[in-house]
């Protein structure tokens, strides 16, 4: 990974480059952000400038992933009874050369994890000891990168901590975490912290107009939505289908909530409505959600009179806007989100997705019927 392949984080490539020109390498590094600021690829370029300044063979190598200097642990689910990342590192390797900036999900995702808890275990740290008790095999620094440090449990971070406390010479460690708030302090204090923010607008619409050529029009609408992160502005820039899917099923369910107050009958569609979504994969029905939360948002900005802000209106099949933004209002908007955040709690922890939708679903009726 190059600096300049770094979407935006201008200061903090300059602040990495210059403690590494001025040798004030700290041992021991936090980089704290989410996945699509940019924490992993700040993570490789900085390895790499580390390993390059001392052999300059060691760029491609970095490159590909495959310098025998460089290691990664990462979490995994347990296989044959140990959670060794190196288990599953050409995954992993596969991944980040396409994406640097893959998050939690798309990990999930490659390893087909729906249904287990992806850990750095205690096995993890006994192998990382292990492997830096070794000399370096191209006579330079030796250097980890631990991705979603926040993800040890308790044994292997108690196990971590000693490791950190004593590293072997010429070894730097790079914790990568999303929050830092269920890390041990005691590891927190013993790291120097890098807050990695998300990515100005600015760099994010250059990023969007070189890799896909996208009208300004459309960057707009991505950039309210991606909020300063390059791997959900990439993802929406190629869902443009399942946009227009998340669009006809809210249409579906908006129309099918109005018809229920006046005719009970109606809510067996809303109940099949829910059936049609609990079939797709759970990221998919997590971004529907998503995309619920934000029009219900939209809705109620448009009805206060901050039209200025609506990026995007739901104006195909004949749904009139207006109309039903005027529905959604203070006195319904929270308890709106809420459920939606409800849902999404349940989908996230495996909760049946039949019973989340209708339960969902039914509730959302009635509160979109709620007066002013």
């Amino acid at each position: 990974m190059n600096w300049e392949d770094i979407v935006g984080q201008n200061s903090l490539k300059k602040l990495l480059k210059e403690s590494i020109e001025n040798r004030r390498v700290s041992h021991a590094q936090l980089f704290i952000g989410k996945e699509g600021y940019g924490t992993l690829p700040l993570a490789l370029a900085f390895a790499k400038e580390i390993l390059t300044r001392e052999n300059e063979s060691a760029s491609s190598k970095v490159d590909n992933l495959n310098h025998l200097d460089l290691h990664f642990s990462f979490p995994v689910f347990k296989s044959d009874k140990t959670g060794w990342s190196s288990q599953f590192f050409e995954e992993f390797r596969g991944m980040i050369l396409e994406n640097p900036y893959s998050n939690a999900e798309d990990w999930n995702a490659i390893l087909e994890s729906e249904n287990k808890q992806l850990t750095i275990y205690a096995d993890e740290v006994d192998e990382i000891n292990k492997k830096f008790a070794l000399k370096s095999f191209e006579g330079g620094s030796k250097i980890l990168i631990v991705w979603q440090a926040d993800k040890m449990n308790t044994e292997a971070a108690n196990k971590f901590l000693k490791f950190l406390e004593e590293p072997p010479k010429n070894t730097y460690i790079i914790l990568i975490a999303s929050d830092a708030g269920d890390m041990l302090q005691t590891i927190l204090s013993r790291t120097q912290l890098v807050e990695v923010p998300q990515i100005s607008d600015e760099y994010l619409s250059a990023a969007l107009q070189k890799k896909f050529g996208a009208e300004t029009a459309k960057i707009s609408e991505i950039l309210f939505q991606a909020q300063g992160n390059w791997n959900t502005a990439q993802k929406l820039m190629t869902v443009e289908n399942e946009s227009s899917e998340n669009e006809e099923l809210f249409i579906m369910w908006v129309r099918e909530a109005f018809q229920v107050k006046k005719k009970p009958e109606f809510l067996k569609n809303i109940v099949l409505w829910g059936r049609k979504i609990s079939l797709w994969n759970r990221e998919k029905q997590m971004n529907f959600l998503e995309y619920c939360a934000e029009m219900f948002r939209l809705a109620l900005l448009q009805n206060y009179g901050g039209e200025e802000l609506v990026y995007k209106k739901i104006q195909s099949g004949g749904f009139k806007w207006e109309s039903f933004s005027k529905f959604i209002h203070g006195a319904n908007i929270e308890a709106i989100l809420e459920e939606i955040s409800e849902a999404n709690y349940h989908l996230e922890r495996n909760g049946n997705p039949k019973i989340v939708w209708t339960d969902l679903g039914i509730k959302l009726s009635r509160y979109i019927h709620k007066a002013a």
